[in-house]
């Protein structure tokens, strides 16, 4: 062993037995060029109880720092939450040149025309992506995430469309009532002829899933379905009407792995005495509503679905609109000047929103935003989840719709002539 390597163990034996007893280790030079330690423990543990309560002080300091930047967006959300506008101006404007027949669709980020012979989808610059046409009576489109269907309602013809472009053309034998579509292209039809209909899914080839037939002979025949987003359950509403008494049922079919033990994937039924439930329709994978006379059903489950909650309205419904949040009614108001009452709920039946308005409107709905737009030929209003009036305008042109922007300041108005990217003022 040669004088450096006993020096290394020397001094790695005297600093060990240095720290048990106490001491702290400070350089000190000797005759030999080895060096001791020699301090206090208690200079060691000062030293480092100030070194974690400046650590301590800088950490609150930031959360302070996220606190008040947390509590400036909040003020800044609530300021343009609660705020009204009277005015609005154009900061881009595109032409148009298309028939009073065309309508408009949201298809993600993507503008939807469409019309009786056709359908286009435009980017966010209104640059067409893509065409299809058609030859339609009265063309239907239903979404779901990456797919739409666009259908002839009464007619016989079904396009299955992504974003890309068409997927597959469907012909079916019997005339279509209507549409549903799953988030992976599966689709659903309803077809009435007579006295018979027919329910048929079929994938995003053409092949055919599943299908059944109902007799109105029989004491009943289907008024509306309704597909889960991931295409694995169906549900059926079925009207019956006998001796002058109305009832309802809703089936729930699964034809996942649940369903292949029940008979005809039937995984269950509920029978609603004395109500018509025109409209259902799944808002989840795992929630489907019913909307009927003087009540709204709300049925949950992921595999085999039951009645949570029955919603009961005292009011006669003169419209309804839902998005997958929210459910909307209105009622006439009575001895009011405001002509009609707009209520939301939740999916609970808590009142989220209540305001009034008194245009005479053609069409009623939640924007992408979850405001509640309303319209006529040439009115707007728009609404807030906090019952606030945040819109209200009189156009000189005719308008047709009205998308929510990337703000809460900016939309889309449609009018007949132009296209305008309007920011409110």
């Amino acid at each position: 062993m040669n004088d450096t390597e006993e020096y290394a163990i020397m001094s790695a034996d005297i600093i060990y037995r240095c720290k048990t007893k106490g001491q702290v280790l400070v350089a000190k030079e000797q005759k030999n060029g080895f060096k001791t330690i020699e301090t206090n423990s208690k200079e060691l543990e000062e030293k480092l109880r100030e070194y974690r309560e400046q650590k301590k002080a800088k950490f609150k300091l930031f959360l302070r720092v996220l606190l008040v930047i947390g509590l400036l967006i909040l003020v800044v959300d609530m300021i343009y939450a609660l705020r009204s506008y009277s005015a609005y101006e154009a900061t881009d404007s595109v032409e148009r040149d298309r028939s009073s027949a065309t309508q408009f669709e949201m298809f993600g980020e993507c503008l939807l025309e469409y019309s009786n012979d056709g359908i286009s989808c435009m980017d966010i610059n209104h640059e067409i992506i893509w065409n299809q046409s058609f030859e339609m009576i009265s063309p239907e489109i239903v979404i779901c995430k990456e797919y739409l269907a666009i259908y002839d309602a009464s007619g016989t013809q079904i396009y299955i469309m992504t974003k890309g472009g068409l997927q597959k053309r469907i012909e079916t034998a019997l005339p279509i009532q209507t549409v549903c579509i799953a988030e992976q292209g599966t689709v659903a039809v309803l077809m009435k002829e007579n006295n018979v209909s027919q329910i048929k899914l079929f994938d995003t080839k053409g092949n055919e899933l599943a299908n059944g037939k109902f007799y109105g002979d029989k004491g009943g025949f289907p008024i509306d379905i309704a597909l889960s987003y991931d295409g694995t359950k169906l549900a059926v509403g079925m009207v019956n009407v006998a001796e002058g008494n109305v009832s309802t049922a809703i089936s729930f079919y699964n034809f996942g792995s649940v369903g292949q033990s029940e008979i005809d994937n039937n995984v269950g039924s509920y029978l609603i005495e004395g109500v018509l439930v025109p409209q259902i329709e799944y808002v989840s994978n795992s929630r489907m509503i019913g909307i009927g006379t003087g009540r709204i059903l709300v049925f949950e489950g992921s595999q085999k679905p039951e009645l949570a909650r029955e919603i009961v309205l005292e009011e006669e419904i003169l419209s309804c609109f839902h998005n997958e949040k929210y459910v909307g009614i209105v009622y006439n108001n009575i001895d009011e000047e405001e002509l009609w009452h707009i209520k939301v709920m939740d999916f609970r039946g808590n009142t989220i929103m209540e305001n009034d308005t008194s245009i005479p409107y053609t069409h009623i709905e939640f924007l992408s935003n979850n405001e509640i737009c309303v319209t006529s030929a040439t009115e707007c209003q728009l609404f807030t989840t906090h019952s606030i009036k945040k819109f209200s305008y009189t156009f000189d042109k005719e308008l047709y719709k009205i998308l929510a922007g990337t703000t809460g300041q900016n939309y889309t108005f449609i009018f007949k002539d132009t296209i305008e990217e309007v920011k409110l003022k």
